[in-house]
């Protein structure tokens, strides 16, 4: 039998609405709650997964 190496992605994904002067300034502040862990995403925000062969 022969050994095959597969990788297993989730992706989550949220979308959040934030009041900002422009859009430099939302990503900044929406950058800072995620980092400040304010924003943690879950099992709610899961959006898809992908299976494939990875080749070596």
């Amino acid at each position: 039998m022969k050994i095959f190496k597969i990788e297993i992605q989730e992706l989550l994904s949220r979308s959040i609405d934030i009041e900002a002067e422009n859009e430099k300034d939302a990503l900044t502040r929406i950058n800072e709650k995620y980092k400040n862990e304010e924003i943690v995403l879950d099992s709610f925000d899961y959006y898809e997964t992908q299976i494939k062969m990875i080749n070596e």
